[in-house]
């Protein structure tokens, strides 16, 4: 009798919560391979917004797990709670801007994601890749987070058209905050009134930045714009 009211309970329990938090790996023939995380209980019915990671340079190959490393993804497995489609791909060498829309394309078809809620964020590396992103299809990108990185001076203009917080650790010795503070000037210069907003946090290094993921802020900034949408308080800061 015991053995049946286990099975029944297991079943009720099955039932009650049907869909749990899935991370799946996306082998590309060409182009990127990916990793895409769902949020538990995720309602097929309601769309949800996609966060794009893009790692930096040590984390670059042919093995998905490595992405895992730090970001995103690690930030969900230290706990972190996103209602949010997380897709992470990885790149053996640098950021090609339609291989990630290419990505893009392939989620939306696939998950019930809202396209009007589509961000990306990335540090080192990826934070040139977002910029990037942003800068060559900014009608596809709500918000674009930039840590450590830089940017493509010559995607300033269209870097107007989406909202992006710049973040660089004033002790970066591996990329200085001189290339942030760079593709920003760039920015203003285009449109003293766009949406961007660059912070130097103090004593932060390369690596200590990546901290941000784990946190509230940065979410609360991506999630908080949507096309069409535009916000003039450009001021955020670290207490």
């Amino acid at each position: 009798m015991y053995k049946h009211f286990s099975l029944l309970f297991t079943l009720l329990i099955g039932f009650a919560v049907p869909n749990f938090a899935q991370l799946k790996s996306v082998k590309a023939k060409s182009g990127y391979s990916y990793w895409v995380r769902t949020p538990e209980n995720m309602d097929k019915k309601e769309k949800l917004p996609i966060i794009i990671f893009l790692h930096g340079r040590s984390l670059s190959g042919h093995d998905l797990n490595r992405v895992k490393r730090y970001g995103v993804l690690r930030a969900i497995e230290k706990g972190k709670d996103l209602d949010a489609i997380i897709v992470a791909p990885q790149t053996a060498n640098g950021w090609d801007p339609d291989k990630v829309i290419k990505v893009l394309d392939e989620v939306l078809k696939n998950y019930p994601a809202d396209k009007s809620r589509v961000y990306v964020c990335g540090m080192s590396m990826g934070g040139y890749g977002t910029m990037d992103v942003a800068g060559k299809y900014p009608e596809r990108i709500a918000a674009a987070v930039a840590i450590c990185g830089g940017g493509t001076t010559s995607y300033a203009c269209n870097l107007t058209q989406v909202p992006i917080w710049i973040q660089h650790g004033s002790a970066d010795r591996a990329v200085p905050a001189s290339e942030s503070k760079k593709i920003y000037n760039a920015i203003k210069k285009c449109n003293s009134k766009a949406d961007a907003t660059l912070t130097i946090i103090p004593g932060g290094t390369h690596g200590s930045v990546e901290s941000l993921f784990h946190g509230e802020k940065i979410y609360d900034f991506m999630f908080k714009h949507s096309k069409g949408s535009y916000s003039d308080n450009n001021t955020i800061s670290y207490k």
